[in-house]
């Protein structure tokens, strides 16, 4: 089940919060760090809800570990101090956590679960990366597992394994096996979504405290929508 939101203060789904992190579901349209949009991150909405709910004095320390894209949904974390940033860094460099998330398309994947390994290289000037089977100059090697969840009607909903973390990998790779993701008109999908999102969810995440060391699970609520709320 879902980890309870614990706290929606300052339009943020608060999943979980300690000393040292704090675990928010993202909505679409949220950006995780400020960008060249000039719009307000999700990073400084974040620092204004600790320094309202502690009384905090002068600047807030918080450190973006990861990020999501724009139009995406999901569990992101944030580290509440310099020692965990550090350590979360070094554990999602290594591959020490697990991410997992839910993404809905039109076509049926070619098997009900496959591990897809690609050589992602990423164009700067229309933000986007392309999904190759064959090694490229500059690009990176992506891999990740999907399997099949549910067939809907007209829909296929997948979880994902992600086992690397390059930029756009699932929407690209997916894309790459003709299966663009609901919503991705930048990956090939024919309509866009009402909300301007698409339909990615970083369902759960699992990993280890970077200060306790206790081993963590999170799950993140779906957006409410009828193709969501059918799985």
């Amino acid at each position: 089940m879902p980890n309870k939101i614990i706290s929606n203060k300052s339009n943020l789904q608060i999943i979980h919060e300690d000393n040292h992190i704090i675990v928010i579901n993202k909505r679409v349209g949220d950006i995780v760090q400020g960008d060249k949009t000039g719009d307000k991150p999700l990073s400084e909405v974040v620092k204004e809800y600790i320094k309202d709910q502690y009384n905090k004095p002068g600047e807030v320390y918080l450190g973006v570990v990861h990020r999501l894209d724009r139009p995406t949904t999901g569990i992101i974390i944030f580290a509440k101090t310099s020692k965990a940033l550090t350590r979360l860094n070094e554990s999602f460099k290594n591959r020490e956590t697990q991410k997992i998330y839910w993404a809905i398309v039109k076509n049926q994947p070619p098997k009900e679960t496959d591990t897809l390994n690609h050589f992602l290289k990423r164009n700067p000037i229309n933000n986007t990366s392309k999904a190759h089977l064959k090694e490229v100059p500059d690009s990176k090697i992506a891999s990740l597992e999907y399997k099949i969840i549910k067939k809907l009607n007209n829909y296929i909903a997948l979880e994902i394994n992600l086992h690397t973390g390059r930029h756009h990998q699932i929407r690209a790779q997916l894309t790459a096996i003709g299966c663009a993701i609901k919503g991705d008109l930048k990956y090939g999908f024919d309509r866009s979504n009402t909300d301007g999102g698409i339909h990615l969810h970083a369902r759960k995440l699992i990993l280890t405290h970077p200060v306790t060391k206790k081993v963590l699970s999170f799950e993140a609520q779906v957006p409410k929508d009828v193709i969501w709320n059918a799985i």
